[in-house]
């Protein structure tokens, strides 16, 4: 303090936030508390910061699950060494029933193993919560036709081409977002969204990227592949946003929502049994055509997403989009090894378009800085020239 009784006031700028804090001698203990209360909040506002490895190991799995599942049940519709082909519905049925199992696995651990406590809590939310089961009944649905659209899609396509195609389901979540949800997009979201449509565009119109082309066209149907693929981005999209409609604020675990969600969908899913394949299980048995490999893409489609579900909270955006990037770029390696495939300039120029447009759909957008209101002035510093 100088001789006049003036008293400096100083700005001090806290490295971490790279916000400035004022401090004085003459500040009130008002206008502390809330300095205090603002700092307080700006602390909690904060992101976990996770281990790199776990962050990158959740990258490691999110892209495993993204292209292994998709090659698995690509190999296992393709060859089936001359025996039977396995019926997808009751594949999709022996997943649902897996991971329901699973879901209730878990409850009954975090219950620590009290069985008693944990059929009160599986029957508060099942057989106590009858509207919100019924609420989950349309996703449920959807999910179980999207899961044997999938089978059929990849009975149809290579798997480079199901995977640059299934990103479709970005632009059916952004329209219906914005129909439901009305969600606003930035015009950097909606240039994406084109960019994408051009590049899947281009990618159905490549032809045929297998090298020898007469002998898959025997076998399979590219345009029921497409339209098959089409439907399950179409009915990914509105599942999704009506999931998150319905269920928007609700504080029930992901386990009891998936068994939730599992009691509808493994009867939706053996009824699909009944109406499109009994005849076949009639005469040839329910698990004709199985085989280890079929086994294994029930458990990684069952398990794994499960898995992956919860492993994405450790996962930023960021990796994310690196993940389905990375998903596209591996599936046409792997595919143009193992699987014939030889993708054209087409097919490459349409899977840049699409890789390019998931970036660019992901890339936060910027949030516009706020104005000073008329008359408001910014805090400055005072120095003190007395001596």
């Amino acid at each position: 303090t100088g001789s006049g009784g003036n008293v400096d006031k100083m700005i001090a700028v806290d490295p971490e936030e790279g916000n400035s804090l004022i401090a004085s001698d003459d500040i009130s203990s008002n206008d502390t508390k809330t300095a205090t209360k603002t700092k307080v909040k700006r602390l909690r506002k904060k992101k976990t910061v996770h281990s790199p490895l776990i962050k990158y190991g959740s990258l490691v799995l999110l892209v495993a699950q993204l292209v292994g599942l998709v090659m698995l049940m690509r190999y296992s519709r393709t060859h089936t060494n001359g025996k039977d082909l396995y019926l997808s519905s009751t594949a999709v049925f022996c997943m649902e029933v897996m991971k329901f199992l699973t879901c209730n696995m878990v409850v009954l651990m975090h219950s620590n193993y009290n069985v008693r406590l944990y059929l009160q809590e599986i029957y508060h939310h099942t057989k106590e919560s009858p509207i919100e089961i019924l609420k989950v009944s349309v996703p449920s649905f959807l999910y179980v036709i999207q899961n044997n659209l999938l089978y059929l899609a990849l009975s149809n396509l290579d798997a480079a081409t199901y995977q640059v195609c299934y990103q479709l389901k970005i632009l059916t979540t952004a329209l219906f977002s914005a129909t439901l949800l009305k969600r606003k997009f930035s015009p950097t979201k909606w240039f994406s969204l084109v960019l994408l449509t051009i590049g899947v565009a281009i990618v159905q119109t490549s032809g045929n990227t297998s090298s020898n082309p007469t002998k898959n066209s025997d076998e399979q149907n590219r345009t029921l592949g497409l339209i098959a693929i089409l439907c399950a981005a179409c009915t990914s999209g509105f599942s999704g946003v009506y999931f998150e409609k319905i269920l928007k604020g609700s504080s029930t675990s992901l386990w009891i929502r998936n068994i939730q969600m599992g009691i509808p969908s493994m009867i939706i899913a053996l009824l699909t049994v009944y109406v499109q394949d009994r005849e076949t299980v009639a005469s040839k048995g329910f698990f004709v055509g199985y085989s280890r490999t079929v086994w294994t893409v029930i458990v990684v489609q069952a398990v794994g997403g499960l898995i992956v579900a919860v492993v994405v909270k450790y996962a930023d955006n960021v990796l994310k989009t690196f993940a389905s990037s990375f998903g596209i770029v591996i599936s046409c390696i792997v595919s143009a090894i193992f699987f014939d495939f030889r993708p054209n300039l087409a097919f490459l120029c349409g899977a840049f378009f699409v890789v390019m447009s998931t970036v660019l759909y992901s890339k936060p957008d910027r949030k516009p800085r706020k104005r000073l209101k008329k008359g408001s002035t910014l805090p400055v510093t005072v120095k003190n020239t007395s001596r």
